[in-house]
């Protein structure tokens, strides 16, 4: 099974696992260069995507189809997603999630106090209301 980068002719399923995780889709099409996908005999398994904003990132829609998650796929996608943001530029990166707090910290990721998002992150539409006030904002920097 290969993580490749994402096509417009993937958006479909994309967003359909993405909306089976209970993550939210708005906006993903508009960073659809960013995103990876894995597939198994032509089906789509699993995603992660990458918001860009200058040196600051949002990784989002890590999600992976139920009947495949223990198999490390989420661990794969995730490292794959922060080398395609380190690819860019990005030096810090945040997240926010309400159900995989305990998933991210092997990356590097802290819980902090949603105060200390980056400003440049105002721009996506998950902290503009998509994903709910309750998600717990996580950092981690991609400097070598």
């Amino acid at each position: 099974m290969n993580i490749d980068a994402a096509k417009t002719s993937d958006l479909p399923e994309l967003l359909a696992l993405v909306k089976a995780s209970s993550l939210p889709v708005a906006g993903i099409e508009q960073h659809l260069d960013k995103a990876l996908v894995a597939r198994d005999k032509g089906t789509l398994i699993g995603c992660a995507a990458v918001e860009i904003y200058g040196s600051v990132g949002l990784l989002r829609s890590v999600a992976v189809a139920a009947a495949r998650r223990g198999e490390g796929l989420g661990q794969r996608l995730t490292k794959a997603a922060l080398e395609l943001a380190r690819e860019h530029g990005v030096r810090n990166i945040y997240l926010l999630t309400t159900t995989a707090s305990h998933f991210f910290p092997r990356f590097g990721f802290t819980a902090i106090p949603r105060s200390e998002l980056d400003q440049a992150l105002a721009q996506s539409e998950e902290l503009r209301g998509a994903c709910p006030a309750s998600a717990l904002a996580m950092r981690t920097s991609l400097d070598a």
